[in-house]
């Protein structure tokens, strides 16, 4: 005998939410859906003389769309090129010829030292060259009219190569005198003062090519054949979190660590405004795979059953059936089926609580519908 509608047996749980059983049982899901029709008050279902009873629920179909297998990465952002400015000779810093922060070209003078010391004992070297190359031209010479020993005419050719080398050496020494910028790019911070004196280990300054920048990642092995040279991807900092910065792979480790399983991996970012800084955490997303074709469903239709994944699909004649179902990518608010489901079937994103397989369902309107189909 069918339970009258109005008069609630005393065992009806009012309860609005129900769990299903760790193993699903389909002859249970339909006792347990009756149970439910006989508890629901008059106003949940309609009924007419000889019909089944139906329950409202906001049916959708499955639908076709791109999915992309991502990588979420944890990634640190490196300059293009990056270099500690530092003197090649000790000396007192006599004029400082940059701004901190200033950007420069390549070869530009950022620093002189005091250079009257090494001036002297460049002229001094150059005297005593100038006299050992007269010295050994002349020898030529006098070896040639047999008026001096090969001995001697050696020693003047041992000489004017000393004293060559020497000139050679002092002039490098000047040069070192002027401290010039090794690339174009930006200054850092300035560490030291005019007059002060310096050491071949002291540092000056540093200066950071942003112009484009290096993320570098560790990636797990088993993704190393799902990446190549040149593909692209894109990454976010926590200073600009709604900005996605695309860029290549250039750089795959020909060797993988043998205590992290992983390979390290460079992509070159594009960085014209200067907004990404040596030392940034880079969250990436790197795309392994786009399923061009996929059935995508909402989120909120799948129901976990223990081990099992299912839904209520609802037929062109609005009867209710289980489906157990596999799924694979999580999106926004969707999930991807992978087996299960065929594109254009209907199921059930709300209203899982009052139906059981064999239920007849009441559609609601497409306004109810529409924010599933976004």
């Amino acid at each position: 005998m069918r339970p009258n509608p109005t008069q609630l047996p005393d065992s009806c749980d009012r309860s609005p939410t129900r769990r299903w059983p760790d193993r699903f049982n389909p002859t249970l899901a339909i006792t347990l859906s009756l149970a439910i029709t006989a508890c629901t008050p008059p106003q949940s279902t309609t009924q007419t003389k000889g019909s089944q009873p139906t329950t409202p629920a906001v049916v959708v179909p499955a639908r076709r769309q791109a999915v992309s297998e991502n990588l979420p990465l944890i990634g640190t952002v490196s300059a293009n090129e990056m270099v500690e400015i530092k003197p090649e000779t000790d000396g007192i810093i006599q004029e400082i010829r940059f701004e901190e922060g200033q950007r420069v070209e390549k070869g530009q003078l950022l620093l002189l030292l005091d250079d009257s010391k090494s001036a002297a004992s460049t002229a001094e070297a150059e005297a005593n060259f100038k006299l050992s190359q007269v010295t050994y031209e002349r020898s030529k010479q006098l070896l040639k009219d047999n008026l001096i020993s090969q001995q001697e005419h050696d020693q003047s050719a041992a000489t004017f190569a000393f004293n060559q080398a020497g000139l050679d050496l002092k002039r490098r020494q000047l040069r070192d005198a002027r401290i010039l910028a090794p690339f174009t790019g930006t200054i850092g911070s300035r560490q030291v003062s005019p007059g002060q004196v310096i050491t071949r280990s002291t540092t000056l300054t540093w200066l950071v090519d942003l112009d484009s920048v290096k993320v570098e990642v560790e990636l797990p092995e088993k993704y190393l054949g799902q990446i190549q040279l040149g593909q692209n991807l894109s990454f976010t900092v926590a200073a600009y979190p709604k900005e996605q910065f695309p860029g290549q792979i250039y750089f795959i480790a020909p060797q993988v660590s043998e205590t992290l399983r992983t390979a390290t991996v460079k992509a070159r970012i594009p960085n014209p405004k200067h907004l990404l800084k040596p030392g940034m955490f880079a969250s990436l997303t790197l795309t392994l795979v786009v399923r061009e074709s996929a059935i995508v469903i909402p989120e909120v239709a799948i129901i976990h059953n223990g081990d099992q994944t299912v839904v209520f699909t609802v037929d062109k004649a609005d009867v209710v059936s289980l489906r157990s179902i596999k799924i694979g990518e999580r999106l926004a608010g969707k999930a991807e089926v992978i087996s299960g489901l065929e594109e254009g079937e209907d199921l059930i994103v709300e209203g899982h609580q009052k139906v059981g397989p064999g239920s007849k369902v009441r559609r609601s309107t497409a306004e109810k519908a529409a924010p599933y189909l976004r």
